[in-house]
């Protein structure tokens, strides 16, 4: 199952926006596609879409360049907002394909480190993160009280 990576552009928008709902289906497709047309043009949010044989979307990346992000020893970063891969095409590389191909254009454009977070039980994510290279850098547990 080889896959290439692409930077997604203007005509990717609706294959984006598709698989952004695949990971997080709060909202439509449709939202999501009018929420990555917004941000595309700061240059703040970035796609990486993975592309089979066929040329379908079978997994995509979005790295967003934040002011901070917990752990960072920069500012800005580029942080990881989201991956995700096609049940089907799991475990197979592409993944660690998108976390490289992030990597490398990150690093061409001056940045020393890629950021990202993980739910506190999402255990998968955390062992996906470290076989793509990242470092554990600190735990935070949230609270919020109703005034």
């Amino acid at each position: 199952m080889g896959a290439s990576i692409r930077r997604c552009d203007d005509e990717d928008l609706a294959e984006w926006a598709s698989l952004r709902h695949a990971l997080w289906p709060d909202g439509s497709a449709e939202q999501h596609a009018e929420e990555i047309a917004a941000a595309l043009p700061d240059g703040v949010l970035r796609g990486y879409l993975a592309i089979d044989g066929q040329g379908r979307g079978t997994g995509f990346a979005e790295v967003s360049i934040r002011r901070y992000a917990n752990g960072s020893t920069q500012s800005p970063v580029p942080f990881l907002e989201g991956i995700w891969i096609a049940p089907a095409h799991r475990q197979h590389g592409i993944g660690r394909l998108l976390i490289d191909r992030i990597s490398a254009d990150c690093a061409a454009e001056g940045f020393v480190e890629l950021c990202s977070d993980a739910e506190i039980d999402n255990i998968a994510s955390h062992h996906a993160h470290a076989s793509w290279g990242f470092a554990e850098t600190e735990r935070v547990v949230y609270f919020r009280k109703t005034l």
